[in-house]
């Protein structure tokens, strides 16, 4: 069994699309790939991005029936850090609830492709940080960046975080989340980070069609899976 965790640079990076795309890249090639979502705020019923998960893999929530629950160990109402979230309903994130969820799947999965919750150093209560948790369980890590002015600077600081902890980095995502932007810059980014880092970048252009997006991801994929 693989995992990988997706993290993003700030909160609505990609990280949803580039998890349901990669679990559909895997699937696709004959894997057993399920996705997980440890903490899902801003929640009222069913996690959104674990639905959409499953709307780019072709599926639907009845094929992981008897899953859902570990695909999803904590959601909260409130749209916030979760350390916020947990605070206003009076809860806590216990990290060995979110690895039981994980061994559970990794009982029936070949791949499991977690996707995490804002950005790397986001707290989740108790002095503790999301990045701690993908340190203790030795993830590696697939960052994704919103390729506009402005992200050299958070892909650099996200790499740095996670090198000073040791974790393994699978490569930056640099994701066109429109399509403004001026082209030198989108260029650009990927290649001064991969350049100032030495990890591999990867450019993934604007579609509204997921279908031609998930073309343009599938080389993406190849590569990243590759290096695992």
């Amino acid at each position: 069994m693989k995992a990988i965790f997706v993290a993003g640079t700030d909160t609505c990076a990609g990280k949803t699309v580039v998890t349901g795309l990669l679990a559909r890249y895997l699937s696709g090639r004959g894997c057993r790939v399920v996705t997980q979502k440890w903490i899902q705020t801003g929640c009222s019923g069913f996690s959104q991005d674990i639905d959409k998960h499953l709307r780019l893999m072709g599926k639907k929530r009845a094929d992981f029936a008897a899953h859902l629950k570990s695909m999803l160990p904590y959601t909260f109402k409130y749209p916030s850090s979760p350390h916020l979230a947990c605070r206003l309903e009076r809860r806590s994130i216990r990290e060995n609830i979110i690895r039981r969820a994980f061994e559970k799947l990794s009982k029936h999965f070949d791949f499991i492709i977690i996707e995490g919750s804002g950005g790397l150093l986001v707290p989740v209560g108790g002095g503790s940080l999301l990045i701690d948790l993908v340190r203790k369980m030795r993830l590696p890590v697939l960052l994704v960046a919103v390729n506009r002015i402005g992200a050299v600077n958070s892909a650099l600081l996200s790499i740095e975080a996670m090198r000073l902890r040791g974790i393994r980095i699978a490569g930056v995502i640099f994701n066109s989340v429109g399509k403004n932007g001026r082209a030198l810059i989108l260029k650009d980014n990927p290649a001064i980070v991969k350049r100032l880092s030495g990890i591999g970048t990867y450019r993934l252009p604007y579609a509204q069609d997921t279908d031609v997006l998930y073309r343009r991801f599938a080389p993406i994929a190849g590569k990243i899976v590759k290096n695992l």
